[in-house]
Formats: C-alpha cells, sequence, structure tokens
C-alpha cells in the first residue's frame, strides 16, 4: 500500500491540488493528513471539505494546532498574523466543519506507525520537533517502529538504531529510500501549503508501507496565484510572500 503523507495544507488550495494530482499520479492508495488545514491561506472551507471527503473514504487525519485554535480560540503563543488569520477562518467555516475539525484525534496508530501533527511526547503541546534531540525524544515516547508528523514546515528523515545511535538528513526529492528493519524511524514530509526551506515548491512524502520505504517529493504549484488570494482576501501580505519565496 503507498500511503500518501500529506502536512500543514494551511488553506492552500492552489499546491494542495497539485499535491494530490502528483500522489494519484504515483499511485497512492489512502492519505494521511497531517493537521493545519487551516490556517494562513485563504480557502479553509475548500481543504477543510477536502480532507473530510478523503476520511469518509478511509484515509487518515489528525488534529493541528491551527485547527485546534480554529475551533478552541488561538493559544497566546500565537503570532500576532496567525491570531488574525485564526478569527478569519472561523468566521468562514459552517457548523459541520467546525465539527469535523473538534472531532479530529490528536493521534492515530496503523501499520506500526503514529501519526501525529507535532511529536509524540506531548501532542497537544504543539512542541516542534527541530533538531536530533528533540526526535530522539520523539521516539522514545512510542513503541511504533515509525513516526510521521507535521508541524515542522521543512522535510526531515531521522532514525534510531538498536543500540541507540541516532542519525538525520535533509532527502533529496524523488530518490526512495528503504526503512532499514534495524532501526526505527521519524519521517517530517514538510508542509505542502507553506514551505519554509527556501524552496516554494509544496512538499509531501510517499510511504510505501509494505517495502517499508520512503520517497519525499516536492511539486511546483502557481504560489503567484495563492498569494494573489490572500491578499485579495485582506490577509496579512507577508503570508504571501512566504508563499513566493519559500520561507
Amino acid at each position: 500500500m503507498k500511503l500518501a503523507l500529506v502536512a500543514d495544507l494551511h488553506a492552500n488550495r492552489e499546491a494542495v491540488t497539485a499535491v494530490m494530482d502528483h500522489a494519484r499520479g504515483q499511485g497512492a492508495d489512502r492519505y494521511a493528513f497531517l493537521g493545519d488545514f487551516v490556517g494562513y491561506g485563504a480557502d479553509p472551507a475548500w481543504a477543510v471539505d477536502l480532507v473530510r471527503e478523503h476520511v469518509a473514504q478511509d484515509s487518515l487525519a489528525v488534529l493541528g494546532n491551527h485547527d485546534a485554535a480554529v475551533v478552541h480560540g488561538p493559544l497566546p503563543s500565537m503570532m500576532a498574523d496567525a491570531r488574525a488569520v485564526i478569527e478569519w477562518t472561523r468566521a468562514r467555516l459552517d457548523a459541520e466543519q467546525l465539527a469535523f475539525l473538534a472531532a479530529l484525534p490528536m493521534s492515530m496508530i496503523e501499520h506500526e506507525t503514529l501519526f501525529v501533527h507535532a511529536n509524540a511526547w506531548a501532542p497537544g503541546g504543539w512542541d516542534y520537533i527541530q533538531s536530533r534531540s528533540d526526535a530522539m525524544r520523539s521516539l522514545h515516547a512510542t513503541a511504533c517502529r515509525f513516526t510521521v508528523c507535521g508541524h515542522v514546515h521543512v522535510p526531515m528523515l531521522y532514525h534510531l538504531t538498536g543500540t541507540g545511535k541516532a542519525g538525520e538528513f535533509a532527502p533529496t526529492p524523488g530518490v526512495v529510500i528503504p526503512l532499514s528493519e534495524q532501526r526505527r524511524w521519524l519521517a517530517i514530509p514538510g508542509s505542502t501549503g507553506q514551505p519554509r526551506d527556501g524552496n516554494p515548491a509544496a512538499c509531501y512524502a510517499m510511504f510505501d508501507v509494505a517495502a517499508p520505504a520512503l520517497t519525499f517529493h516536492r511539486v511546483p504549484y502557481d504560489h503567484a496565484a495563492a498569494a494573489a488570494k490572500i491578499r485579495a482576501a485582506g490577509l496579512p501580505r507577508g503570508l504571501a510572500d512566504r508563499l513566493t519565496h519559500g520561507g
């Protein structure tokens, strides 16, 4: 089974459409949506409906911090731009869309894999995995062989050997990575809707569960159109600029 890992959609219709088309072309059988379907972008209702439709067809989805903020209100730690978009987003979702977000689980486990937005040690605390030590903390917090998460908008892969030796590397797009049985793995596919590594192309990864193997992908899309929609909606211009520069 090929499982497409799609994280941090952030209401970017153009990016998500391009990624979904690409994943279908790569033979995706199911999708795992790793949170933050809303926030930053101009198409929150469309994004929520897309995830909801795929969940109804047996795809996976977990709660992200922006999704939770739309339902429960933004956390004090959120930046001003993010808080502004949260209020704008909530006004554009209907009761059923909000109920769908409210019912999302914090994490899910299937195929020896933990699916979570932020980390395994405290999913609802929304701490980032920003280093090898953070990744090891997350791996030690679950018995699962594989962990996949979003929240960090930069693709990365970490591994842990049976003797406790840890490693990390930035994956090369399109290169198949065999996942050795002698190691445990934590993959961050990067953000579909708002990449932050200097490359505006949308991110996702394909997990071949049977192999097992992982392939990271970058998908060019019309980021200028997505940015124009953010400006037209009256949302902070910096959010549009980030799409153009991938940062």
